[in-house]
């Protein structure tokens, strides 16, 4: 018994704005959703992407970034193009100028990466090819037991899993883990399975490691929980 990726939510202060800059970089579609905006994919990456509203600043780098896969030598320059005109910007993170990756922000600053040509790693994730995570190995252990993805990579502490069904890998790069500056801006939304329900799934994740946090969710129906790194995410009902 496992659950659900259902969505990767990005708190925005903008929700429409954001959402129409990763629909046009990813080429996704905008769904109906009574809990906000929310784009559905083309592909098989698996989950829906959704844009809740915030009135909080970004204020640190997130813990989690996309990084985007380049079919072609060229692709790399069309994708980084695509970006730019729809209100993305080039970033500075310290990772030089010979440095083969372009390092971008989307138009709240979300970081993300768009991949040269010819990376093995993520050769057949897809265009957004991993979820690259600021984490631990025991947080990378956490997430393959959660959502019953195995582990794919497994050196230094460095982890990474993927759905066996395909889509992008989420990678965890080991220590040292930065420091979180408050909730974080990226969560998961996860679903339990068909088998299960809400407090079973609950439950199960707690015995795997994760804790209950309180974010001001109050009576939502929804759970909030963190995994052993502290990073946020909600069982939906």
């Amino acid at each position: 018994m496992t659950t659900h990726l259902h969505a990767l939510c990005f708190d925005a202060n903008d929700p429409a704005a954001l959402a129409h800059f990763w629909a046009g970089v990813l080429g996704w579609d905008t769904v109906d959703d009574p809990r906000g905006v929310t784009l559905q994919p083309n592909d098989d990456t698996g989950f829906l992407l959704r844009f809740p509203p915030t009135d909080r600043p970004k204020t640190g780098p997130n813990q989690m970034h996309f990084d985007l896969t380049s079919p072609t030598p060229e692709a790399q320059q069309e994708t980084v193009a695509r970006a730019l005109a729809l209100g993305g910007r080039h970033l500075d993170i310290g990772q030089g100028p010979d440095a083969e990756h372009v390092v971008l922000a989307d138009p709240e600053g979300n970081e993300f990466c768009v991949i040269p040509y010819g990376n093995r790693f993520l050769a057949e994730c897809g265009f957004l090819g991993a979820l690259s995570s600021d984490g631990t190995q025991a947080v990378g252990y956490f997430w393959s037991k959660a959502l019953g993805w195995p582990l794919v990579w497994d050196q230094d502490e460095e982890t990474a899993i993927r759905n066996p069904q395909g889509g992008p890998k989420i990678t965890w790069g080991g220590p040292p883990v930065a420091p979180k500056h408050g909730k974080n801006r990226l969560h998961f939304d996860l679903a339990p399975a068909a088998d299960s329900d809400q407090r079973t799934e609950v439950e199960r994740l707690l015995s795997l490691g994760a804790t209950r946090v309180d974010i001001g969710q109050a009576d939502a129906p929804w759970v909030v929980l963190a995994d052993p790194d502290g990073n946020e995410f909600c069982v939906l009902a």
